[in-house]
């Protein structure tokens, strides 16, 4: 029986995850279901788990990919799988990394989730090729480029144009040039409602501790 700790902070997804559980008895075993993933590393140090099934952003901002990372080092046999709603490339990208034995996003129906779960628990890494994109006013997310979201990301942190340049190798008056194009190719009137709909859309994520 695999014993599966739910670490996740809207109730609506607690109890979906719940579902999925409780109707697949013969497989699985629900042990708890917690709303901060920082307090999944205490439980995975004085019970039995054999899967956390995870989300990324959980109480108090609280990172679960963070949590995850600590959970896998702690403990190799416990496989940690992150079902999130963020489709930030840097949330893949990590997981990917060593903070995560697999990661799906939360849009997709029980049976895909199900099999992922399986598939996971078999030893297999399961993880999108690349993170979906979004519709950004005129254009597809994709359409900025990686380095673009890393300008975007860092001036959402605080970074003014004169720190991301430096941190990024460019000038000044490089990383303004960006900043224009982005807003231009969307067709946004400023550089606050591109990032209303950066942080909106959930394509970038700035607020995990």
């Amino acid at each position: 029986m695999i014993r599966v700790l739910i670490v996740e902070d809207q109730k609506i997804m607690q109890k979906y995850f719940e579902y999925l559980i409780e109707n697949n008895k013969e497989e699985f075993q629900h042990v708890q279901t917690i709303a901060d993933a920082y307090e999944a590393i205490k439980i995975c140090s004085k019970t039995r788990v054999d899967l956390v099934l995870m989300d990324v952003q959980t109480f108090h901002n609280h990172d679960g990919l963070k949590a995850g990372k600590e959970i896998k080092e702690a403990h190799p046999k416990i496989k940690v799988l992150i079902v999130t709603s963020l489709i930030d490339p840097e949330v893949l990208a990590r997981a990917k990394s060593g903070s995560a034995d697999s990661l799906w996003y939360k849009d997709h129906g029980d049976e895909e989730i199900l099999d992922v779960i399986r598939r996971t628990l078999e030893g297999q890494r399961v993880f999108p090729d690349i993170s979906p994109d979004v519709q950004l006013n005129c254009i597809q997310s994709d359409e900025i480029s990686p380095r673009q979201l890393e300008m975007l990301r860092l001036y959402i942190k605080g970074m003014s144009y004169s720190e991301i340049a430096k941190k990024m190798g460019c000038s000044t008056a490089g990383v303004r040039w960006n900043f224009q194009e982005m807003i231009s190719k969307a067709g946004y009137s400023c550089k606050e409602d591109l990032i209303a709909a950066a942080l909106e859309s959930k394509l970038l994520v700035t607020t995990l501790k």
